[in-house]
């Protein structure tokens, strides 16, 4: 009688699936060039810096208008100054502040967004 041998005992792998698997990228050019500060790397801050400079100075110029504007109203007959100035001071110069201030902030953020996905590797944030 033929002596039966077991079958071939199964190994089981275990391990990271291979689409899970996050391989170091061959290198991020824009945080590389940054943090060597090269000459691409300074472009590429120099950039955000343009970005930033330009929004604000947009806000500056647009809040500057605005309040610049005020003095004008001494032109109209008197007793209507008087209380349009007051009126534009106590009322209106608030809520325009705020609405050119809440522009700049998203402006700036956005701004800093798309410098971060520039410079940020989209292998690291999955």
């Amino acid at each position: 009688m033929a002596e039966q041998q077991p079958p071939p005992r199964r190994e089981i792998v275990t391990g990271v699936p291979r689409g899970a698997r996050s391989r170091p990228p061959a290198h991020t050019p824009a945080r590389s060039e940054i943090s060597e500060q090269t000459s691409l790397g300074a472009t590429y801050v120099r950039a955000l810096m343009r970005s930033q400079l330009r929004a604000g100075l947009g806000a500056l110029a647009v809040l500057a208008l605005v309040l610049g504007l005020l003095p004008l109203a001494y032109l109209l007959p008197r007793p209507a100054a008087g209380q349009l100035v007051w009126v534009a001071l106590g009322l209106v110069a608030y809520p325009v502040m705020w609405l050119i201030a809440r522009w700049y902030v998203g402006r700036a953020e956005r701004n800093e967004a798309d410098f971060t996905g520039l410079v940020t590797d989209p292998a690291d944030s999955a």
